[in-house]
C-alpha cells in the first residue's frame, strides 16, 4: 500500500498555532520518502500516532512560550558520537551528579501545559509507561538494546521530531531522500525550538547545567553553538566498525516491526552514509569549539575504568566533581544498576558491509583515531 500518508492528514486540526512554518518541508519530504515504504499496520499507526503527537506537543510549546518572557536556559552540556558508542552508558553515570538535570522520557513525550501537580505528573507517567509497553510489545528485542522508561532521562533526539527532522525517522522506515535531505538542511531553527523547550520546562526546575545527549548532534556544531554560546561537548569514539554493525542491527529491528518487506543491504547503505557524514562534518567543525569545552573519551578505555575516565572528563572541561558525585557513580556502578544489555547478535555481512567499506567510509576519523 502506497500514500497512505499526507502533510493534509498529518496536520488536520493542527495547523494553526504551529508557529514558524520550517517544519512543513521537511514533513513534506519524510512523508513523500515515507509512502515509497510498504508499512505494516503497526507501521502506519505508529507513524501516523507519532506525527501527530509531536506536532500537537510543539503547538502546545509555542502556546506556552508565548506565554511568558524567558531568560536563557542553563549552560549544556553535550554527550556527542557516534550511536552505539557508549553514549548511554557515559550519559547514565553521568546523571549521577546532582547538579545536572536531564529531560526525563516523559517530559519529552508528554511535558506540557507545564505542571508542578502530582496527580497530573503521575497521570502522565502512567500514560507515558503504558505507550512503551505497547512499544516493547511491537518490538521485542528493544528491551535489551535500549532502556526506556517513563522516569529515566533520555537523550534529547526526539525533541527534534517536533520539528519533523530527526534521525528516528530514519529508523523507523526506508526513507532515503529524508536521510539525504537531513545530512545538508539547517538545522538553526531545530535548536532554536530546542531552547525553547529548555526555557519552558526549567519552570519545574532550573538546574546549574543540563546534561543531554544526542549522537546526531555531532553533525550540528555550528547549530549548538549559535544557540549555546557555553555549551560543553564530551565526544566519545568507538571503532566504527563495531558501531556500524550494531546500529544496523538496531535498526533493522525497529523496522522489521513495522514493515512487511526489510531489505537489509538498505540499511546498511544508509547507516555507513548517514553517519559516515554525520562524523566528517564533526570533524569539520570541530574547531569552532573552544579547547576548553571539548574532551574526548574513547569507549576501550571508558568500559575498561568508567571512573577514571569520568574524573579526566570533569578536569578536561574544568568541572567541579565533588566525593558526592564520585561516590554516587561508584555507587551506582558497584550496585550493577547498570546492566549489561542481553548480546544482540549480527554479522556486518547480513547488511551487505565489509569491514573494508566502513573503512573507506570513516577512513579520516579511522585514522585520527587510529583504530
Amino acid at each position: 500500500m502506497t500514500g497512505q500518508f499526507s502533510v493534509n492528514k498529518i496536520l488536520k486540526g493542527l495547523k494553526d498555532g504551529l508557529g514558524e512554518d520550517d517544519y512543513i518541508e521537511p514533513l513534506e519530504i519524510l512523508i513523500n520518502s515515507l509512502n515509497k515504504n510498504k508499512l505494516n499496520i503497526f507501521g502506519e499507526l505508529a507513524f501516523k500516532h507519532q506525527l501527530k503527537r509531536r506536532l500537537k506537543t510543539r503547538k502546545l510549546l509555542y502556546t506556552e512560550f508565548n506565554k511568558n518572557t524567558y531568560s536563557d536556559p542553563a549552560d549544556p552540556l553535550f554527550v556527542i558520537g557516534l550511536p552505539r558508542s557508549g553514549t548511554t552508558f557515559l550519559f547514565n553515570l553521568l546523571y549521577q551528579d546532582p547538579s545536572y538535570r536531564s529531560p526525563l522520557y516523559w517530559e519529552i513525550m508528554n511535558p506540557l501545559p507545564v505542571t508542578k501537580n502530582s496527580k497530573e505528573i503521575n497521570r502522565r507517567i502512567r500514560k507515558v509507561n503504558r505507550d512503551l509497553l505497547i512499544g516493547k510489545t511491537i518490538i521485542p528485542k528493544l528491551r535489551s538494546m535500549h532502556t526506556i522508561r517513563a522516569q529515566m532521562p533520555e537523550e534529547c533526539e526526539q525533541i527534534a521530531t517536533m520539528h519533523a527532522k530527526s534521525f528516528v525517522y530514519i529508523c523507523m522506515a526506508d526513507v532515503p531522500a529524508y536521510a539525504e535531505y537531513l545530512k545538508t538542511c539547517d538545522f538553526d531553527s531545530v535548536f532554536e525550538w530546542h531552547k525553547r523547550f529548555f526555557q519552558v520546562i526549567e519552570g519545574n526546575d532550573r538546574p546549574k547545567r543540563w546534561l543531554l545527549k544526542d549522537p546526531s548532534h555531532i553533525a550540528h556544531i555550528p547549530s549548538i553553538l549559535k544557540t549555546y554560546p557555553n555549551a560543553k561537548f564530551i565526544n566519545i569514539h568507538r571503532n566504527p566498525t563495531e558501531a556500524v554493525g550494531s546500529f544496523c542491527s538496531l535498526t533493522n529491528n525497529i523496522r522489521s516491526s513495522f514493515t512487511k518487506k526489510i531489505d537489509k543491504a538498505a540499511i546498511g547503505e544508509t547507516v555507513i552514509d548517514f553517519w559516515s557524514h554525520n562524523i566528517s562534518q564533526g570533524m569539520m567543525d570541530r574547531d569552532l569549539i573552544p579547547e576548553n569545552n571539548i574532551t574526548d573519551v574513547m569507549y576501550e578505555d571508558f568500559i575498561k575504568n568508567p571512573l577514571l575516565e569520568i574524573k579526566n572528563i570533569y578536569s578536561n572541561l574544568q568541572l567541579d566533581m565533588t566525593i558526592e558525585v564520585e561516590n554516587n557513580i561508584q555507587s551506582h556502578l558497584s550496585q550493577g544498576r547498570i546492566k549489561s544489555k542481553s548480546k544482540h547478535r549480527y554479522s556486518i555481512q547480513d547488511f551487505d558491509i565489509s569491514e573494508e567499506n566502513i573503512r573507506h567510509h570513516f577512513r579520516d576519523y579511522m585514522l585520527k583515531y587510529n583504530f
